[in-house]
């Protein structure tokens, strides 16, 4: 199974494995809870969803601490 986005793509926008999981965890956990409370149901797994962010540059690190 290939991973889509790349491993490579992913890690030019957050610089270390470790950090990247911390970051597609935490936005995944944000993106669900918003699905939660706005009633609404996703496409994809909120996982998906926040890996794509940061394979887009949308989400960055520093967006995600605190």
């Amino acid at each position: 199974m290939m991973l889509e986005p790349p491993m490579n793509k992913l890690l030019q926008q957050v610089p270390s494995r470790y950090m990247l999981v911390n970051v597609v965890a935490q936005r995944a956990r944000q993106v669900a809870s918003e699905a939660e409370e706005a009633g609404i149901s996703l496409e994809d797994k909120p996982v998906t969803i926040a890996i794509r962010e940061v394979a887009e540059g949308k989400l960055h690190p520093e967006d995600e601490e605190g």
